[in-house]
């Protein structure tokens, strides 16, 4: 060491001739990230004083409060038409006490302020260091709101993905003919809708709507599920009341007028520099999206619905309508939205009937909003607050869920604000919670990737598992009056008529489709048409020209005519009986329609007849003039929506295997199957009557060829064997031969 003395170091004084040199200690750095030497900010030296150790252990396990059950009947219009308070504009959140602590309301205002002074990345580094939940991110969905959806899908039992009615019973089962309807709004880029399609695939039907731009749904991007069963509906701007009816409209006419079965709506946007005025400044947003579930969502289904801090009446009073019109309510935070942000979600379980009066109530308060904009009003209050308060049950919960979300947020700030100043602290058992949690979730623990592409050739081997090619090149048999009498029993048949040639159809996601005849020596094509299928969908289809109107007003478009379906999205159903694979034909069909895409070419499955109903084909062929035909009228079949196309024959194709054939009870009045090696008979499907391929036997409507049968020889044939049919003995009269 130096000997200071010599150097003419005394106590007190600097060094240097004239003892100018510096007198104290040089002190350890405090420089913080990158920012200028010697800038301190006062972010990183206030004390907070608030003990963070003692939060709770970090757990998968999460418990729901529900609001008690409202006993109240739903607001009517008379009721409702003074509740609406115009005031002040008011922009400040500070004396907003009547439904949490004023303390507790000053605690976390002034938590939160801490943090507008720190730079962003060292707040959001610190973030991730002290949020036990942090690792569990989006996992292999586009983004983290997907994990937040399979977070409380799981929590509420399934309420969304598998609904059920008071009684416990499934609302929609995979191998029935309704689908999953759901709808996503404001909540691009469609995090949520990609976990529910992955979860449900293409038993589900997603309508959405948001903003085009920046916060638009980025539906090429759903790399686990299948966007082509979601459908976006563009608005203008969130508030424009034209935008919801239009909405709503949408979505009614695409569920048979009955709504969707759940709405998810994520909305929120920037609020930088003015987060603790949050929740005024999104208070119409959350109205908005308040009014479209009473708009949408059919009677017992489900409302899932993202907001932020609940502080002020008006907030307050949105939340007391949806405890008036649905069976439960409950403010739920989910263990995968950072501790530290208000973000909370209200879950709302089985839509009351008679919500009308209230809806259009809603709607009258977002033409308001609309109106005052700009101005020094606004509207205060939905509902009076006696009212509220005069439901004591409801103010004690809603008192209770904010102080609680308070006392949990002030911690979590306080954490972060630790963590900042202390960068060797982190959470240990981040890695391990991810790994609980994921497995509780039954979500698998994968990394996110794009879907590999595939040549159609590939696909389809890879689709048919094994099955010989051959039975691919199968070609109809012609009908004529020798091989119509093999058509015997005509119960165990169903019929088609038939547009053009029959070929294989594959789906590789969105426009990759194309086409094969069935040839091995032909390749598969290109389909030169505007549609999307869902990746691993091979079909058994016809491209019929169909027309609408006659004359000069006469319009042709090219349709996909689904004959038969084979694996479905990834899902191989050649093992379902032929009347079940038309069932899961139409089901798909449904899905990936997109009624709001007119540009695109239809999707329909064929019409089936039973065999013994023929004649009703008939009553649907009529003469009428095609365009390009010099006027001469042509043979069409009016098919459903006022279609027509020039048919080119029928398919008919038999749905029963050897021994099994069905006949009619005359003493039950329905149809039976009927084994003819063992003579026994049952009313149930028995597995082992179910056609595989399929015989198809095709009649030409030309009558010239006197091989060729005319519509009088098919029909008699069929009410001959229509009457023989009755001679099996049914269930209840045979004897089961050993």
């Amino acid at each position: 060491m130096y000997n200071k003395a010599k150097m003419g170091f005394k106590e007190g004084e600097g060094l240097g001739k004239y003892s100018q040199g510096r007198k104290d200690i040089v002190e350890a750095s405090n420089q913080k990230g990158r920012r200028g030497l010697g800038l301190t900010l006062r972010g990183f030296d206030q004390e907070l004083n608030v003990d963070w150790r003692d939060e709770p252990e970090p757990s998968a396990c999460e418990q729901v409060s529900w609001f008690p059950e409202c006993t109240t009947e739903i607001p009517d219009t008379q009721e409702v038409s003074d509740w609406m308070v115009v005031g002040k504009r008011k922009m400040i959140i500070e004396d907003e006490t009547e439904f949490c602590g004023e303390e507790l309301l000053h605690s976390v205002l002034q938590c939160k302020s801490v943090f507008d002074v720190l730079d962003g990345e060292e707040m959001r580094r610190a973030r991730t260091r002290a949020n036990p939940y942090e690792m569990i991110r989006g996992v292999f969905f586009l983004n983290r709101a997907a994990m937040k959806m399979a977070n409380m899908d799981f929590v509420f039992d399934r309420m969304f993905t598998n609904p059920r009615d008071s009684c416990g019973k499934l609302l929609v089962k995979d191998r029935e003919a309704e689908l999953l309807y759901f709808a996503d709004v404001c909540a691009g880029p469609g995090g949520f809708s990609e976990y529910v399609l992955w979860r449900k695939k293409w038993h589900a039907k997603g309508f959405g709507m948001t903003l085009k731009g920046p916060n638009d749904f980025k539906l090429e991007d759903f790399y686990s599920a299948s966007s082509e069963l979601f459908e976006p509906y563009y608005g203008g701007m969130r508030d424009i009341p034209s935008n919801i009816s239009a909405f709503r409209n949408f979505v009614l006419d695409n569920t048979d007028r009955k709504g969707v079965h759940f709405l998810m709506a994520d909305g929120g946007f920037s609020v930088e520099g003015q987060e603790n005025l949050q929740e005024i400044l999104s208070k119409q947003l959350l109205l908005c999206q308040f009014l479209m579930a009473l708009s949408i969502v059919r009677t017992g289904g489900h409302f899932i619905c993202k907001t932020f801090d609940l502080f002020t009446p008006f907030s307050v009073g949105l939340i007391y309508l949806l405890y008036c019109c649905f069976e439960r309510v409950c403010l739920f935070k989910p263990i995968t939205s950072r501790p530290a942000n208000s973000e909370r979600y209200v879950v709302c379980k089985g839509l009351k009937v008679g919500i009308d009066d209230v809806r259009d109530y809603l709607f009258s308060v977002n033409i308001k909003l609309n109106q005052l904009r700009n101005t020094d009003s606004d509207v205060n209050l939905v509902v009076p607050l006696e009212v509220i308060k005069g439901d004591h049950e409801f103010t004690d919960y809603m008192i209770r869920s904010n102080e609680s979300h308070c006392s949990l947020q002030i911690k979590a700030l306080a954490k972060i604000h630790a963590f900042v100043q202390d960068a060797t602290l982190s959470e240990p058992r981040q890695a391990e919670i991810r790994k609980e949690c994921l497995r509780l979730w039954g979500i698998p623990d994968q990394a996110r990737v794009a879907p590999s592409s595939s040549d159609p050739k590939s696909k389809f081997f890879e689709l048919i598992q094994g099955t010989e090619i051959d039975i691919f090149s199968y070609k109809p048999t012609l009908l004529t009056s020798k091989t119509l009498e093999k058509i015997r029993p005509v119960l165990d048949y169903r019929c088609m008529v038939s547009g053009s040639e029959q070929k294989f159809l594959i789906g590789l996601g969105k426009s990759q489709i194309y086409t094969w005849d069935g040839r091995q020596s032909d390749r598969w094509v290109k389909l030169d048409l505007k549609t999307e299928l869902p990746r691993d969908t091979l079909l058994s289809v016809e491209i019929v020209h169909e027309l609408k109107g006659e004359g000069k007003a006469q319009r042709k478009i090219s349709a996909i005519h689904i004959l038969d379906v084979l694996v479905l999205n990834g899902s191989d159903v050649r093992e379902q009986h032929f009347n079940q694979r038309i069932q899961l034909a139409e089901k798909f069909v449904k899905a990936v329609s997109k009624p709001s895409r007119p540009d695109m070419n239809p999707i329909r499955v064929k019409e089936v007849y039973r065999l013994e109903e023929m004649e009703k084909i008939f009553v649907r062929l009529e003469m009428k003039i095609i365009k390009g035909s010099s006027g001469i009228p042509k043979l069409s079949y009016t098919g459903r929506d006022d279609r027509h196309f020039v048919p080119t024959g029928l398919y008919i194709v038999r749905t029963v295997n050897e021994p099994w054939t069905m006949g009619f009870s005359k003493s039950y009045k329905k149809k039976f199957f009927y084994n003819k090696k063992t003579k026994s008979s049952t009313f149930d499907l028995p597995a082992d009557s179910i056609w595989g391929d399929g015989i198809r036997v095709h009649d030409s409507q030309k009558p010239q060829d006197p091989d060729k049968l005319s519509k009088e020889d098919v029909l008699s044939f069929i009410q001959t064997q229509r009457l023989s049919a009755l001679g099996h003995p049914t269930p209840a009269e045979c004897v089961v031969v050993p």
